[in-house]
């Protein structure tokens, strides 16, 4: 260990997030391996630690003979501090040796708001931030992550973006790393190699020109990219690695636990969600598979509790059969067998029985709408019957602690809409009073509500973001009309939803305020006490650009988007069409009942979901 590291530690909160030497972290000889490559995560070690995808890919890498991934994880301020102050550039947990070293640099973004951890990361590297000022061919800087199925906020600083599933991409693109280091290359034409491989998007083959209103003119490929990048999809879940021997972390994590990933993609079409859009079609894996993971995962990591996660978990078809399978492990080893958010639709006493097995923790569900009439305009099939049957359900086999998950701001909703919510609320508290088999315990109901915020590749990607002044209006309206004792009202920080949704619709001018947030001292966006707005208000008047352009403007069906140069198989004409459905305030079938024919089903060896 670095002595500059040794005296820091002392000095810092959680000193176990920079240490290393966990329980199956991998170690290789340096020497020995023509592939350094540093993962990094855009956040907290706490916050990494708990990404299954992060933990996929780190396995992944480390499989490949001569590969060598290891972690990295954006410091606290406090740490930031230190390692400024002492010299010390930022450093990867297995060998400790700086990330200006590795041959690959890649990042994991799932969140808009961690660009500027990101530039910070770059920085304590001591490396350049943007592209075009580090003409070698390593470090390679390489992003993937939902998140960069529009990359252009952050085009001018990294040299390729992963488009989709990475488990069969990075390898790829390592393997051809590996062979242009290997003969000399030059990072011209490895990038230009790199570019014909399917999900690869290459910002700097790409000429951008803008019409004088800000608009996007015109997207133009250059030395043979394509004009569509699209992405690469894993059709075969069972043979897909999944890390049964994974890391055990030091210190405590958000999600300390064994996440067993279900299925990937969503049959359900919510109009709103850019991941039920972008991981189709649904593949699920098996169950006697998953069973099998579930065990050796337990048996190497000592956790007592196992989470099944997917984006709606209660849709894999064989899940009361996997709880059955995973029930008699379960109780044996004392590991508790836990759920995420639930559909309201489909949670059943034959499901509660099995998880009652465990200790009792909260349920949530997101109705995310407080009318039918918005539930359908955002495609949320979920009646109001069916949610207060699930919460009849629960109450009556035990529990006591809900949280209802809402969005304000969706396209259509009225005030109507929003005192809906609390309407739904008192509802429920009336619910638990009617059927509730242990009343001494109380009612713990929390109402949560978030700022919507229009993503690219989903049926809202054209919609505007209400302004700021209304959200905080809407949110009056509802906390006012919440006036049960049993209710906790919580509500989402409008300033970081407002600058989300500038990034996520943004183009590559972004770029430049980017970096000037930067310099202002933005870090750690996504942590509430460390944003600040006011640093980005100014960076976008020293740059001349309007954030309200981005955020609150209602785009047309024939503008360029900026990232018209990705495909994620589901095509625009489907989107729009479901655009137009929602203005109606129709709900179309799942994809489970009747295909809807968004293009997913063209995924060359995959086939969309059917029964």
């Amino acid at each position: 260990m670095d002595q500059r590291l040794e005296r820091i530690l002392s000095r810092v909160q959680k000193p176990a997030r920079y240490a290393g030497g966990e329980y199956n972290a991998v170690m290789k000889n340096k020497h020995e391996v023509d592939l350094r490559f540093a993962f990094c995560f855009p956040d907290t070690y706490e916050i990494g630690m708990s990404n299954l995808g992060f933990r996929i890919l780190y396995g992944v890498l480390n499989n490949m003979p001569g590969v060598w991934c290891e972690r990295v994880f954006a410091p606290w301020a406090d740490m930031e501090e230190e390692m400024r102050a002492a010299g010390l550039p930022l450093f990867a947990l297995e060998s400790g040796d700086p990330v200006g070293a590795f041959d690959m640099i890649g990042f994991s973004v799932g969140y808009e708001m961690a660009y500027t951890a990101m530039l910070n990361m770059l920085d304590l590297a001591g490396l350049p931030l943007r592209s075009q000022d580090r003409p070698d061919l390593r470090p390679l800087i390489v992003a993937g992550g939902t998140a960069m199925y529009n990359a252009e906020p952050v085009a001018d600083f990294i040299d390729l973006a992963l488009i989709g599933e990475g488990e069969e991409l990075l390898p790829e693109v390592a393997a051809l790393f590996r062979r242009a280091k290997g003969e000399g290359w030059d990072k011209p034409r490895f990038l230009r190699e790199a570019a014909r491989i399917q999900g690869v998007y290459v910002p700097s083959l790409y000429d951008i020109t803008y019409n004088p209103d800000g608009t996007v003119r015109a997207i133009t490929p250059r030395e043979g990219a394509p004009e569509k990048v699209v992405k690469r999809v894993v059709h075969h879940m069972d043979s897909a690695y999944y890390p049964a021997k994974t890391i055990v972390p030091s210190t405590e994590i958000v999600h300390d636990r064994v996440t067993l990933e279900v299925f990937r993609g969503c049959i359900r079409g919510c109009r709103f969600c850019q991941a039920g859009y972008v991981y189709r079609p649904v593949r699920c894996r098996s169950r006697e598979v998953l069973a099998r993971y579930g065990r050796e995962a337990v048996c190497d990591s000592g956790y007592q509790e196992m989470t099944l996660s997917s984006l709606s978990t209660s849709d894999y078809p064989e899940l009361v059969g996997l709880c059955d399978d995973l029930a008699p492990f379960c109780e044996e080893n004392h590991v508790n067998l836990s759920l995420p958010s639930l559909r309201a639709d489909n949670f059943s006493m034959e499901l509660m029985q099995r998880l009652q097995k465990g200790r009792k923790a909260g349920l949530t569900f997101a109705p995310e709408a407080g009318t039918q009439r918005l539930r359908d305009a955002i495609n949320k099939n979920v009646t109001e019957e069916a949610l207060t049957e699930s919460l009849r359900t629960a109450f009556a086999g035990g529990w006591n602690s809900v949280k209802l998950y809402f969005m304000l701001g969706l396209p259509t909703e009225t005030d109507e809409d929003v005192l809906g919510i609390a309407e739904i609320a008192s509802h429920a508290v009336h619910t638990w009073r009617e059927h509730a088999a242990n009343k001494n315990r109380g009612l713990r109901l929390t109402v949560s509500t978030s700022w919507f915020v229009p993503k690219p590749f989903t049926a809202f990607q054209w919609e505007p973001q209400i302004s700021r002044e209304e959200y905080e209006r809407r949110v009056r309206l509802l906390r006012e009309a919440i006036t049960a004792k049993a209710v906790t009202y919580n509500w989402h920080d409008g300033d970081t939803s407002f600058l989300e949704a500038v990034l996520a619709r943004g183009d590559r001018r972004l770029g430049r305020v980017l970096e000037g947030a930067f310099r202002r001292g933005a870090r750690l966006d996504a942590w509430s006490d460390r944003f600040d707005l006011n640093r980005w208000l100014e960076a976008f008047d020293e740059c001349g650009l309007d954030p309200a352009f981005y955020a609150n403007r209602e785009r047309g069906r024939e503008e360029i988007l900026p990232w018209s140069m990705i495909s994620c198989y589901v095509t625009d004409d489907y989107l729009w069409r479901q655009r137009e459905l929602a203005h109606q305030s129709a709900a179309t079938p799942d994809c489970r009942t009747q295909c809807g024919g968004c293009g997913a089903g063209t995924v060359e060896g995959g086939e969309c979901y059917h029964g």
